[in-house]
């Protein structure tokens, strides 16, 4: 599916909002680059913000218009890489390795302003509790647990499996709120329920539930998660950009 231009613009302002700059900060480097007939890779068209109390350094490129937030040493360490070189994590980790740069990865991000709704083929039980979500937790691998990072999202679906003594948790669709704008999302399924449609369904159902409360829907993957990456594709999110970041010291 294909986001409405206003959508677009929402997006820009809840990332700004998110990473300290202008409101209009993305706004404003669109539109130099729709009049000046500019290259969008080039290094000067690129949003900047010296932070030198930052305790992390994030690239972000979002609808052709990238922003480096970050300690003014590593604004000037990166003043002459170019865009693709900074989406990679590995040129974030080489740029502050002297400054004990560390994990958090690439991220491919996605939007959706609408959503085709999945409609479940029997009847489901969905739980909106947080004991649900850390069961559920309790049965996944940890990297996958730390990826989503559920606990982090305060807004919970969790289908349930009747079983005979207690129903078990088997897949959740989450979200929490951006700036009041964006439902950043996250799902999560038990390994052996996994391949029957169930995370779809978990996403769905947050989804909908996010775009009913006036968000514009975000999903971020990291870049080597082919899963993720293919279920927010095949859910109908539009692809808007990159986001990359090293923890310092």
């Amino acid at each position: 599916m294909t986001l409405e231009p206003t959508s677009a613009a929402i997006i820009q302002l809840a990332w700004a909002r998110r990473l300290g700059l202008d409101d209009d900060a993305f706004a404003n480097a669109a539109a130099r680059l729709t009049t000046s007939a500019a290259d969008p890779g080039d290094l000067g068209n690129r949003i900047t913000r010296v932070d030198d109390a930052a305790r992390s350094l994030v690239f972000l490129r979002l609808f052709g218009v990238s922003a480096l937030v970050g300690p003014q040493w590593a604004l000037d360490a990166a003043a002459a890489i170019p865009d693709t070189e900074l989406a990679q994590h590995v040129t974030l980790l080489t740029i502050t390795r002297s400054h004990g740069g560390h994990g958090l990865g690439s991220s491919a991000l996605f939007f959706a302003d609408d959503l085709p709704l999945q409609q479940p083929s029997e009847e489901l039980t969905v739980s909106q509790g947080n004991p649900e979500a850390i069961s559920l937790e309790g049965l996944c691998p940890p990297d996958d647990v730390n990826e989503v990072g559920l606990q982090g999202l305060e807004h919970r679906f969790t289908i349930m499996h009747p079983e005979e003594d207690q129903p078990t948790p088997v897949a959740c669709g989450a979200y929490s709120e951006w700036e009041g704008i964006l439902a950043n999302m996250g799902v999560l399924v038990a390994p052996p329920w996994r391949r029957r449609g169930l995370g779809t369904l978990a996403a769905s159902i947050a989804a909908h539930e996010a775009l009913a409360s006036g968000l514009t829907l975000q999903w971020k993957a990291d870049v080597s998660n082919t899963g993720a990456l293919a279920m927010a594709r095949s859910l109908g999110f539009a692809t808007g950009g990159l986001h990359a970041s090293v923890i310092l010291g």
